[in-house]
């Protein structure tokens, strides 16, 4: 069992074999979204509406953005269109 130091943040979003986790996320208004891609593949997190768009992100390399609006936001890994991934802005 994880130590409280080790807790997971609720506002990040892994990239572990291929898969955005936890998909979808839910997060209040104003929260910042952290994804860490822990693959050994480079993978990129871009908006459907192009709100935001990171660079490649080597393993353990993070992105972030602040939702200020509620609503439902997608987004994807150019690299690898299969995946894809939501977040619940209340």
């Amino acid at each position: 069992m994880p130590s409280a130091a080790q807790t997971p943040d609720p506002n990040q979003i892994v990239i572990q074999e291929f898969r955005f986790t936890p998909n979808p996320l839910t997060v209040k208004a104003g929260a910042t979204v952290t994804w860490v891609n822990m693959d050994d593949e480079p993978h990129t997190v871009v908006s459907n509406t192009a709100m935001y768009r990171s660079g490649a992100l080597d393993t353990k390399d993070s992105f972030s953005f602040t939702f200020v609006q509620p609503g439902t936001y997608h987004f994807t890994c150019s690299m690898h269109p299969r995946m894809i991934g939501i977040i619940v802005v209340q």
